[in-house]
């Protein structure tokens, strides 16, 4: 038996294929269940014990031997079939650049990933919504300017249907099918009835946040906040909370982070005030948590929102909101190195 291993392993050497047909057919001869490697297998039954090992090794060598000879010739052969029938001429001489991620995708990945090492895990949902998502479960009265015509694209044909305006209505579907403790991060589009400038858009991109357990305060928001603000712009980042109004929060409050451009100093992008606001929070308003089948008597949460391409405006300094939706290559080839 080992001189047909030795006599195998000399012909799997030398062992050629003009084409893929012929390199298969080497494959089958050697290796397939009744080729002559599995009839070593097969006379291996019978040798006695004490040769075992060694014949073993032997058999093992061969079909490695054999299977890295065979696949070479495969892929020997598949290389030798293509001719200039197969080229495109019309292709460029040139290598294609690589694409580049968008800087909207870079920021929204970056606060997603921030939020996700604090405990929040990612939550989605759909951009046309229902007005009891959208509103009515984040306590908007029935007579809020929000519910305007001129706030809210509406879908014609049914009334209680329309675009999303905040990502809030993600933070409703979650609370009415999960039970607390909750911790999301919801990024995602949004929609506004309003004219197209540098400073605003019909459409636009928030991350909204939302945490519901027992216990929650105010200070567990705010710590967690300073933490994202001194990710996502540098760690001498300080903030600011001051009083403000939502329908969904009580109390709630906006947050200022330092200038990234003049650290507080005073400058053209901070119009000198040395404070940038870059989102709203506050605490979970009761009647929310009740209108979402969660008890207000046990559970507190706080929630928290935010615009991407306001981030990004201040990360990278892009003066145009126009500009990330305009799809020029010049803009978009600027955020190659943020990738």
């Amino acid at each position: 038996m080992l001189e047909r291993i030795k006599q195998l392993l000399e012909e799997v050497s030398q062992l050629t294929a003009a084409n893929p047909e012929e390199a298969e057919a080497l494959r089958i001869r050697y290796l397939s269940k009744k080729g002559e490697i599995s009839r070593l297998m097969e006379d291996f039954r019978t040798v006695p014990a004490e040769m075992k090992k060694e014949l073993g090794m032997r058999i093992n060598e061969l079909k490695n031997r054999a299977t890295e000879r065979i696949n070479e010739l495969k892929a020997a052969a598949a290389a030798q079939e293509t001719t200039a029938d197969d080229v495109d001429l019309t292709r460029t001489p040139y290598p294609i650049a690589m694409g580049t991620r968008h800087p909207l995708t870079i920021v929204k990945n970056e606060i997603v990933d921030i939020f996700s090492r604090l405990g929040f895990t990612l939550a989605e949902g759909p951009e046309v919504e229902d007005d009891w998502h959208v509103y009515s479960s984040m306590n908007f009265a029935d007579d809020h300017p929000a519910r305007d015509m001129q706030d809210t694209f509406f879908v014609e044909a049914h009334p209680d249907i329309i675009l999303r305006s905040h990502t809030s209505s993600v933070q409703a579907r979650v609370m009415e099918r999960t039970q607390p403790p909750i911790r999301v991060i919801c990024p995602g589009r949004v929609y506004r009835n309003e004219a197209v400038s540098a400073r605003a858009h019909c459409f636009f991109h928030q991350v909204e946040g939302l945490y519901v357990d027992k216990n929650v305060s105010f200070k567990d928001l705010k710590q967690v906040l300073l933490l994202f603000a001194q990710e996502m712009f540098g760690p001498e980042t300080q903030i600011r909370l001051r009083p403000s109004f939502f329908p969904f929060t009580e109390p709630s409050a906006e947050m200022d982070v330092s200038c990234t451009i003049c650290g507080g100093k005073g400058c053209s992008m901070c119009k000198g005030s040395g404070w940038l606001e870059i989102l709203g929070c506050g605490m979970v308003d009761p009647a929310v948590l009740e209108a979402n089948g969660i008890d207000s008597t046990i559970y507190t949460g706080y929630a928290f929102g935010m615009g991407i391409e306001r981030i990004a405006n201040l990360k990278y300094q892009v003066k145009d909101l126009r500009l990330f939706s305009e799809n020029d290559v010049r803009f978009l080839e600027e955020f190659t190195a943020a990738n």
